[in-house]
């Protein structure tokens, strides 16, 4: 069964802007501020991102593929928690699969099966070796990049948006990619400030 993507924001520092604000303000002495927004925004200009690091969030994810989560854990600065292979089954068999959208339908619909069919094989070789008392962690040898899996995601503001700048391009992968849309306007909604420049990557998939 194909998998539905799934991104909550389940935790962030309470008041992440002025977190960062008065982070920033320390350095003159003046924390209290009229407009934490557009003095972080200010800063952010001048390129001194360090005070981001002061605010982070925390993510869950679930419905993305192990293919997703192999490019995912490049990213540094940040902690991850992924469904373990070895003590979670798989039988049931859930996956995600390319919408191969840039090819002809006919193409696409053809060699969309042959994935899914392939797909399918795994799993119920999967299953088979697993009721022949195989271990699931050598068991999940034969399963694809497809296989689905789900994250828990602690990252910093700072961290955030350079995964931002990178994962909202438009040359990056598609499945990624989404998944950044998701983040981006779930921490726009608590936090604009501290991505409004990020903005239009997220609308037109360009700096």
């Amino acid at each position: 069964m194909e998998a539905e993507l799934k991104v909550e924001l389940v935790a962030y520092t309470p008041n992440p802007v002025e977190v960062c604000g008065r982070a920033a303000g320390v350095s003159y002495d003046k924390e209290e501020k009229e407009d934490y927004g557009a003095f972080v925004q200010k800063i952010i200009r001048l390129g001194h991102e360090s005070i981001l690091e002061h605010a982070s969030f925390t993510f869950r994810v679930e419905g993305i593929s192990r293919a997703l989560s192999h490019q995912w854990v490049r990213h540094r600065v940040c902690s991850f928690t992924q469904r373990s292979q070895r003590r979670v089954d798989e039988g049931k068999g859930r996956y995600v699969l390319p919408p191969l959208d840039y090819l002809p339908e006919e193409v696409r619909r053809e060699q969309r099966e042959k994935m899914e069919e392939f797909v399918r094989k795994s799993f119920e070789l999967y299953r088979g070796l697993v009721a022949a008392g195989v271990r699931k962690e050598d068991a999940r040898y034969v399963l694809t990049n497809a296989t689905e899996t789900k994250m828990y995601w602690t990252v910093n503001a700072r961290e955030l948006r350079h995964f931002f700048r990178l994962r909202l391009h438009e040359e990056s992968q598609w499945e990624i990619r989404r998944m950044a849309q998701k983040m981006f306007d779930l921490v726009y909604q608590v936090a604009p400030p501290l991505f409004e420049d990020l903005k239009k990557m997220r609308e037109t998939g360009r700096p």
